[in-house]
C-alpha cells in the first residue's frame, strides 16, 4: 500500500448502510474502499431486528431476499401495539406484505458477501482520525495510513467520526435513558409477536426471531442506570412483569446491553465531497424498527447517484440526495418519537385511552393504510418539480414484464428501466402492461424519475442527465 491509497469512493463503516452502498458501487464498476474500525468478524450483538417491506424490495432489486430468508427469521403479516391495536401488513401492495424479524448480523452477512464478490475492498481495524478536503478530493486519515477519493460517505453510526471530522452538528436530545436490550429464550412466550406492553412505569417490546430466541427491549422508569452499567437479568424480568404482568419465563440472555434513546438529525447530509447516511445522519427511538431500514434506503438513494456522477452525469444530481432523504429522516424521527413517548407515558388514564383509541382507529382502512405505509416504508415518496407528472418521485410497484421477468429483477445491476419505451437505449428497454399509455423511467433505487407520453428524445435526455455515460 502506498502512503496515500487512492480510490473512487471511500465508505466509512461496515454496517448494513455502508455494506449496501459499497455493494451497489462495486457492482456499478466503481472502485470502492470500506474502512471499518471493528475487526473482520461480524458481531452477533446487534440492535436492529426488523426488515420492513420496502427494504425487502430494495434487497429484491439486488437478488438478495432469498439469501436473507434462507438465514432464518420470522415473517409476520401483522403487528400488535399495546394489546388492542393490530397493524395489518398483509394488506400492503407489494411482493412482501410483511416484516421479517431477523438479527441485524444476518442482513450484514448477505450484504458483505455481495459487496466482496462485486470487488469492494475492505480494511478492518482502521479508525478514522481526521478528514481533509482540497482540490476536489477528500483525504481520510486513519491510524493505519491515509486514503483519498473524490467522495467519502460516513456510515459509521451515531458517534460518527466522519461527521465530527467535517464539523457537521448533530442536534437533538436523549428521549429515554437506561433502555435495556437482550436476546433470550422465553419458556412461556406471548400469543402474538411482536408484542408491546406498557404499564406501571415500564414498557417492553418483545419479538420472536423464529429460532427460539426473542428480542427484548425494556425500560423501567424506576431503574435508571448509566450506559456503562452491565444489565442484570432480574432488571429485565422486573420490567417485563411491570409492563406485561409476567416475565414469560425468560432465561439468561445470550447477550445484553444498555443504551439511551436519542433523537438527533444532522441539518445537512453533505460537506463538499463528504456525505452522511444511516445513523451518522439521523438516529431515533427503536419504536417501529425503522432505523436500519431508513439507513439502507439512504444508501440505495445515494449509491446510483455517486456512480452516475463518476461516469459523467451532472454533479448537481448529488444535491438531490439530501433533498430527498433528509425529509424522510425527519419523518421517521417524528413518528418513532410519538410511539416511544406514548409507550413511556406513566399515566393510568393515558394507558386506558391509548388502548381504546388505537384499537378503534386501526379498524378503519384509511388509518391502516397510513400506518402500514409509514412503518413499512412503502408510501415514502420524494418531491417532484413544478410541472412534472405526479408519479415522479413515487415508488415503482413491481410489475411483470413482457419477457417474463419482473421489474425488480430488471433493476438488478444498478440499471435504469424504461417501461413502455419504444426506442432502444443502453438502459433496459422493456414493455409492461401499463394501461395508461405513459412511459416511465424507473431509477435504480426503484423510484420513478420521469413520466410522459412516448417521447424517446425526452427519455434519452433524462437518462443522459441522470445516468452519465450509458
Amino acid at each position: 500500500m502506498s502512503d496515500q491509497q487512492q480510490t473512487e469512493v471511500i465508505v466509512v463503516g461496515a454496517g448494513p448502510t455502508g455494506l449496501l452502498l459499497a455493494g451497489d458501487l462495486a457492482e456499478a464498476g466503481v472502485q470502492v474502499l470500506v474502512l471499518e474500525k471493528r475487526g473482520a468478524e461480524i458481531s452477533n450483538l446487534s440492535r436492529a431486528f426488523a426488515v420492513h417491506a420496502r427494504t425487502l424490495e430494495v434487497l429484491d432489486a439486488r437478488g438478495l431476499t432469498d439469501d436473507l430468508f434462507a438465514l432464518g427469521g420470522n415473517r409476520l403479516g401483522e403487528l400488535f401495539l399495546f394489546g388492542r391495536a393490530k397493524v395489518k401488513l398483509s394488506g400492503l401492495d407489494t411482493r412482501f406484505p410483511e416484516v421479517l424479524m431477523t438479527p441485524q448480523y444476518n442482513v450484514e452477512r448477505v450484504l458483505r458477501e455481495r459487496a466482496a464478490a462485486a470487488g469492494a475492498e475492505f480494511r478492518f481495524g482502521h479508525k478514522v482520525t481526521g478528514i481533509d478536503q482540497a482540490g476536489g478530493r477528500v483525504t481520510v486519515h486513519t491510524d493505519h495510513g491515509d486514503f483519498t477519493a473524490p467522495y467519502v460517505v460516513g456510515t459509521d453510526g451515531v458517534r460518527s467520526a466522519v461527521r465530527e471530522a467535517v464539523g457537521i452538528p448533530f442536534p437533538g436530545e436523549a428521549v429515554l435513558e437506561s433502555m435495556m436490550l437482550a436476546d433470550a429464550v422465553l419458556d412461556e412466550p406471548p400469543a402474538h409477536s411482536p408484542s408491546v406492553g406498557s404499564a406501571n412505569g415500564a414498557f417492553c417490546f418483545i419479538a420472536d426471531f423464529g429460532d427460539g430466541t426473542w428480542r427484548v427491549i425494556a425500560w423501567n422508569a424506576a431503574d435508571q442506570q448509566g450506559d456503562d452499567v452491565p444489565v442484570e437479568t432480574p432488571e429485565i424480568r422486573t420490567a417485563l412483569k411491570l409492563a406485561f404482568g409476567t416475565d414469560f419465563g425468560m432465561h439468561e440472555p445470550s447477550w445484553s446491553s444498555r443504551f439511551h434513546c436519542d433523537e438527533r438529525q444532522a441539518p445537512t447530509y453533505r460537506s463538499g465531497g463528504v456525505f452522511l447516511a444511516g445513523d451518522a445522519a439521523h438516529c431515533h427511538s427503536p419504536a417501529g424498527g425503522m432505523g436500519m431500514n431508513t439507513g439502507i434506503q439512504d444508501a440505495a438513494n445515494l449509491s446510483w447517484k455517486l456512480a452516475a456522477v463518476l461516469r459523467g452525469a451532472d454533479a448537481a444530481l448529488l444535491d438531490t440526495y439530501e433533498a430527498e432523504r433528509h425529509p424522510v429522516g425527519e419523518m421517521v424521527l417524528r413518528s418513532s418519537g410519538r410511539i416511544i413517548r406514548v409507550a413511556a407515558n406513566k399515566s393510568k388514564v393515558m394507558k386506558v385511552v391509548r388502548g381504546a383509541v388505537l384499537g378503534t382507529a386501526m379498524r378503519f382502512d384509511t388509518v391502516q393504510h397510513k400506518v402500514t405505509g409509514l412503518i413499512s416504508g412503502i408510501d415514502v415518496h420524494y418531491p417532484h418539480a413544478h410541472g412534472e407528472h405526479r408519479l415522479v418521485g413515487t415508488r415503482a410497484e413491481d410489475v411483470d414484464l413482457a419477457d417474463g421477468s419482473r421489474l425488480y429483477e430488471a433493476l438488478r445491476g444498478g440499471r435504469f428501466v424504461v417501461l413502455d419505451g419504444t426506442e432502444p437505449t443502453a438502459a433496459v428497454d422493456v414493455a409492461s402492461a401499463e394501461p395508461d399509455g405513459l412511459t416511465r423511467v424507473v431509477r435504480p433505487d426503484g423510484y420513478i424519475g420521469w413520466v410522459g407520453e412516448d417521447d424517446p428524445a425526452a427519455v434519452r435526455a433524462y437518462l443522459e442527465a441522470c445516468a452519465g455515460k450509458l
